[in-house]
């Protein structure tokens, strides 16, 4: 008879995926591909609203969601909007949106901190 050891790869997966996006959104957005980071942003939202770890990081992966919607909906319905949403972005929002990422990771890291050591 063999023991099959179960490694919890379900539960480490989405951390992962949420912090290595959450990373890559001020990274596009500082690199001016603000419209590109619209994939990490949905992923943050979803990987911590699905996930029952993450209830204490909802409210930060909701305030990076609206922090980056806001130019993007002001970018999709404005007049003469410019071809990239990164150039129609005002200075003022991309810094929040790094600013929202930036509190997301560290309330990421905090959080892991704090919870009791599992074997990894």
């Amino acid at each position: 008879m063999s023991t099959t050891v179960h490694t919890d790869r379900k539960t480490r997966r989405p951390s992962r995926s949420v912090i290595i996006s959450a990373w890559a959104v001020p990274i596009l957005v500082v690199g001016q591909f603000a419209m590109l980071a619209v994939i990490p942003v949905a992923l943050v939202l979803n990987g911590t609203l699905r996930n029952a770890r993450f209830r204490a990081l909802r409210w930060w992966a909701v305030a990076l969601a609206a922090a980056y919607a806001t130019p993007l909906v002001l970018w999709a319905v404005g007049p003469d909007r410019a071809p990239s949403l990164s150039k129609d972005m005002d200075p003022i929002f991309a810094a929040l949106i790094v600013a929202a990422a930036v509190a997301f990771i560290a309330a990421f890291h905090v959080i892991r901190g704090r919870a009791p050591e599992k074997a990894r």
